[in-house]
């Protein structure tokens, strides 16, 4: 038997460019915040908590990373003594994967409230490139050449030459052999790419916590700075930090809190983590896989999901993975967001947070900043953006790379408990 585990409470600080907060007062303000969220008082018998950081190192943190920015939480009577923080890093999916770990204890019965929490810092004013470079270590740094001979034939069959800059993440360089691959496959277009970013940047100018809060059109999006052809730079993600949390809780647990904490409590219905391979062209991706396992678990299907976030690290990633998702066959992906179906008021709208090319992407925070979006949206509390009757909502949330997908993929499915 398991046991049905909800999102109580969470928080995310605005994602920017955090050059004066440490990475402390990061985790201090998404932690106190999912508290104040769940309606918990000032220390919670939190059983355990799964801290969620990928570039700690950079900044002088190699080990012990969540215990130690909990320390003056701790101190402080706010956080319980002697609760295990389990570090966790998976990539871009760090988040995603801390929560799923949290969602796990509770479902076996081995807890009834728990913690996941991600926090990035990116930006650093004196040095860029070198945190550019720390982005490489997301793909194989024992034997380098497999992947780079890789994209090297993957560039030889679309005619686009696979190259390295200093002056951008090989991730987009990796992004960018995708969506030309999936450009000469399906016959997807730059424009179509382009219609989904400016369309995440509207929405993200209508999210208070978005790193850009700025309208384009498509035309501005195309002739924006050129990063990694087709990709230009308002299709990528950028550069920032900021912290995501969310508070877990059994049902006997959310039984025992006040009528109006149940009421906003939401309930996960389905999750799944797939792991990645050096995949041939034309098959389907690990999150593929993920989503298959989550709508199982859930027992219900793509059609019935009112809202998604999917890991538009770049805005071609949309499009893949709204074919990935189902929410439309392969090779159609540009034509789903081409036709507006995305859009807030449209069939099914994906990021109304403004996506990661909007919202921003410190990436060991970003997929609970996810799972906040989606709770606000489930709740009806996501003001200008809310998408109407919102019922069961779809995070889709990948780290890593290996070759042409993620090292490692989440699913998750929500759905409003009330």
């Amino acid at each position: 038997m398991t046991n049905d585990v909800y999102i109580l409470g969470v928080h995310s600080t605005p994602f920017k460019r955090w050059a004066d907060k440490s990475f402390k007062q990061l985790t201090r303000e998404a932690y106190l915040g999912a508290l104040a969220d769940a309606g918990l008082g000032k220390c919670p018998p939190i059983e355990a908590a799964w801290f969620g950081n990928c570039l700690m190192h950079y900044w002088g943190q190699v080990s012990a990373r969540g215990n130690v920015c909990f320390i003056p939480l701790v101190r402080e009577g706010l956080f319980p003594e002697r609760a295990p923080i389990v570090n966790v890093e998976g990539g871009c999916a760090t988040a995603s994967l801390a929560l799923a770990a949290a969602f796990k204890e509770i479902r076996a019965g081995d807890a009834d409230l728990t913690l996941a929490l991600g926090v990035e810092k990116l930006y650093d004013p004196d040095n860029q490139p070198a945190m550019l470079a720390e982005f490489e270590r997301g793909l194989d740094t024992f034997d380098p050449r497999e992947w780079e001979e890789h994209y090297s034939q993957v560039g030889r069959d679309v005619g686009k030459p696979f190259e390295k800059s200093v002056d951008r993440t090989v991730a987009m360089d990796t992004y960018a052999m995708q969506a030309s691959l999936h450009m000469k496959l399906y016959g997807t277009t730059a424009e179509q790419i382009a219609i989904g970013a400016a369309k995440n940047h509207s929405n993200g100018a209508l999210n208070p916590n978005a790193q850009y809060r700025f309208e384009m059109t498509p035309e501005q999006v195309l002739q924006d700075r050129m990063v990694s052809d087709p990709l230009t730079r308002s299709m990528c993600a950028p550069i920032g930090d900021g912290a995501a949390a969310a508070v877990l809780c059994s049902e006997s647990f959310l039984r025992a809190q006040p009528e109006t904490v149940q009421r906003r409590a939401i309930l996960i219905r389905g999750l799944a983590v797939t792991g990645g391979k050096y995949r041939l062209p034309d098959e389907p991706s690990l999150s593929r896989t993920a989503a298959d396992r989550a709508y199982k678990m859930a027992g219900i299907g793509p059609r019935d999901i009112d809202v998604a976030e999917v890991h538009d690290a770049t805005s071609f990633c949309e499009i893949y993975q709204s074919e990935m998702m189902r929410f439309c066959d392969t090779g159609e992906g540009g034509e789903f967001i081409a036709s507006g179906a995305t859009k807030l008021g449209g069939s099914l709208p994906i990021n109304t947070s403004g996506g990661l090319v909007s919202k921003g992407h410190p990436i060991g925070a970003t997929g609970l900043s996810m799972c906040f979006e989606l709770a606000m949206q489930l709740r009806g509390e996501a003001g200008t953006r809310q998408v109407a009757n919102a019922q069961i909502a779809l995070q889709e949330n990948g780290g890593g790379v290996i070759g042409l997908e993620e090292a490692i993929a989440a699913v998750i499915l929500y759905e409003r408990a009330s």
